[in-house]
């Protein structure tokens, strides 16, 4: 297993001689550049080498001409502590998914925690307790931004004002806990907003016990930030309420791995013709009763393209810029000034596509050859993909 110890970058890095580079801007999501220089962790330039200050590199990667893309970015997981889930009982689900190409990960509530505690002062605690240790803690390098508490009833604003000051910011789904009513959750989403906590709510039926079926209403009414699942986790609303959330609701359109994967194929076209695909992040909603996914996040991607008929290299932007600029991230996108965070990918061995989008809008998963986190490389060619054609090679 990788490392969990937070290392930090120093030094110059050159990626160069890439062929295909994904931007992961919906507005414009392949960039005409063939090298991005990094420094300490951050990106400092990206353009033509030619152009760009590639002198005195402590590293130098030659990507042989295949893509680089921002690393995925998991709208919707459910940690619990370290790189264990006791929901499958199985340790290194976290290391093992970024061998997906995943380099972060947001929690929507650490909820499979065995006795997890529903009175306020225990969900408030264990809350700042799972943000801090996935803060000092990444496995295999990944980024969890953890600590979501479940909200119950009984909370008041100043419950919301101190979790915010203790860090927390984010809240796990709402409707897993006793708040089930559209206006009791309007009024705990607002105190959230007010103090800068993002929010995601349930949608659709139950899923753990304890839960209860959210329907359309209780979304609209609700108002969280991020219609979280809308295409069930697991059981779905039907087609035609899940297009009316899109078309009725302006906020966040999650789509997710462990859900209905008819309706997500249906809600991501609804966001096309509604002209908001920058509304639609994808997650994997795992771990869960299905299971763990190291690979969901790039089978959302293969499903999307290739039955929903959407270009590659936009759902690409699906899994990275649009979660990054919805969750309020440092990193999925190819931009200065942001975290070194990427996935280098290649067509896998003997797909039928002739490029890796092509293979994408075919079905096919691309094969990874390695991920580089915060400007540091976790993993070379994945275990768990298809062999990539072709592989980076670090040449200095």
């Amino acid at each position: 297993m990788a490392t969990a110890a937070i290392e930090e970058a120093s030094g110059k890095v050159v990626i160069k001689n890439i062929g295909l580079l994904l931007s992961g801007d919906i507005d414009q999501p392949l960039l005409q550049a063939d090298t991005i220089v990094v420094m300490d962790g951050i990106i400092t330039g990206v353009g033509k080498f030619k152009d760009l200050d590639t002198e005195g590199a402590k590293t130098t990667i030659d990507v042989r001409q295949t893509c680089v893309a921002p690393g995925l970015i998991d709208s919707h997981v459910h940690p619990v502590f370290g790189d264990w889930t006791p929901r499958q009982n199985q340790i290194g689900w976290i290391d093992s998914t970024m061998n997906g190409g995943v380099t972060t990960m947001v929690s929507a509530g650490e909820v499979h925690l065995p006795g997890r505690p529903k009175d306020i002062v225990g969900l408030k605690a264990l809350a700042i307790t799972a943000q801090r240790a996935f803060s000092n803690f990444r496995p295999g390098g990944v980024k969890v931004i953890a600590g979501a508490p479940i909200i119950e009833k009984g909370m008041t604003e100043h419950d919301f004002a101190e979790l915010a000051s203790a860090g927390v910011t984010l809240l796990g789904e709402v409707g897993l806990g006793s708040v089930k009513a559209g206006y009791e959750a309007k009024e705990m989403v607002a105190w959230a907003r007010k103090h800068g906590i993002q929010s995601t709510i349930h949608t659709g039926g139950p899923s753990i016990p304890g839960s209860g079926l959210i329907d359309k209403d209780v979304v609209l009414e609700a108002d969280a930030d991020v219609i979280g699942h809308i295409n069930g986790g697991h059981t779905s609303l039907s087609e035609a309420h899940v297009c009316e959330l899109c078309e009725k609701s302006s906020r966040a359109i999650e789509i997710v791995h462990n859900g209905n994967e008819r309706v997500a194929i249906a809600a991501a076209k609804a966001a096309l013709e509604l002209k908001c695909p920058h509304r639609v992040i994808l997650g994997t909603d795992g771990p869960a009763g299905s299971g763990v996914q190291p690979l969901g996040m790039l089978r959302m991607v293969a499903l999307l393209s290739s039955l929903a008929h959407i270009p590659a290299e936009l759902v690409f932007c699906f899994a990275t810029g649009n979660t990054a600029r919805i969750r309020k991230l440092n990193c999925g996108l190819i931009e200065v000034g942001l975290a070194a965070d990427f996935v280098f990918m290649d067509r896998a061995q003997h797909t039928a596509g002739r490029t890796l989008l092509e293979s994408v809008q075919l079905g096919d998963i691309p094969g990874i050859g390695m991920v580089m986190i915060d400007g540091l490389v976790r993993c070379h060619r994945s275990r768990n993909t298809p062999p990539a054609t072709e592989v980076p090679v670090i040449v200095h």
